[in-house]
């Protein structure tokens, strides 16, 4: 039961990244966090021992695994203000959609976009049905959201998609009190862009080091969406490394 009356969020993806970042982030601001992802020692690491954590082993392309989250989190704490969408996958890149397996591409639309779909559903169950209703979810775009790597067709487009499902979900969720944002990110510094410093494939077909920006500058971002009042949304927020070639992408 949340007897301190602190707000109460799921970070999904939150062993490692960004997800790790956030979760730090709103722990050192007074929430109450729910770490999920798929290694239980990474989420142990990333929740240090505070109190107010609560660690979960999930994959959310699997439903029974979604369910058991957000059961614990509703035993554990009562209730739920944040959901933060963020599990996701690059799968296999730099391969060309020509030579992209099936199996693969069935991985990445399973975690990016069918285990956003599968959180966010039942964070709207819990939402809609708690007392005082409502709550937020910020989902996890990115740059790719609006414009594609070469040889990056399966994460490109359940980003895409994402940005589809921000968008009914914010609709849908007006008569609740469920506000529902997207934060696209361009090279935040953590594990999964470390190639962008050694250099990655360009649209003219160049390979060309990116700069990345720090992943705390990130994490203030989603606390900032995450802790205005229920009557006013950040809507879609694009946070990126200042020099990366986004906007003359291509």
């Amino acid at each position: 039961m949340n007897i301190k009356g602190t707000k109460i969020a799921i970070v999904t993806g939150a062993g490692s990244g960004i997800g790790r970042a956030v979760a730090v982030e709103l722990l050192g601001a007074g929430w109450s966090v729910a770490l999920a992802g798929r290694r239980e020692e990474k989420l142990a690491e990333a929740a240090g021992g505070h109190p107010d954590t609560l660690c979960v082993r999930t994959d959310v392309s699997r439903p029974e695994d979604v369910a058991a989250l957000f059961g614990a989190v509703r035993e554990r704490f009562g209730r739920l203000d944040l959901l933060f969408n963020n599990a996701g996958t690059f799968g296999p890149g730099g391969v060309p959609v020509e030579e992209l397996d099936y199996a693969a591409w069935r991985h990445v639309v399973d975690t990016n976009l069918n285990g956003a779909f599968l959180c966010a559903q039942a964070a709207y169950r819990q939402m809609k049905e708690q007392d005082p209703q409502g709550g937020r979810i910020i989902n996890n775009g990115s740059i790719s959201a609006h414009t594609p790597r070469p040889h990056s067709a399966a994460y490109t487009a359940t980003k895409h998609a994402l940005t589809g499902l921000t968008k009914a979900l914010s609709l849908d969720g007006r008569p609740y009190g469920i506000a529902v944002g997207q934060i696209d990110i361009g090279n935040a510094a953590t594990d999964m862009t470390e190639r962008m410093r050694n250099g990655v494939l360009q649209a003219n077909g160049e390979f060309m080091p990116e700069p990345v920006m720090d992943v705390a500058d990130v994490a203030r971002t989603v606390r900032h969406m995450a802790e205005l009042p229920l009557e006013a949304n950040v809507q879609f927020a694009t946070v990126l490394a200042t020099t990366m070639p986004y906007v003359g992408r291509g």
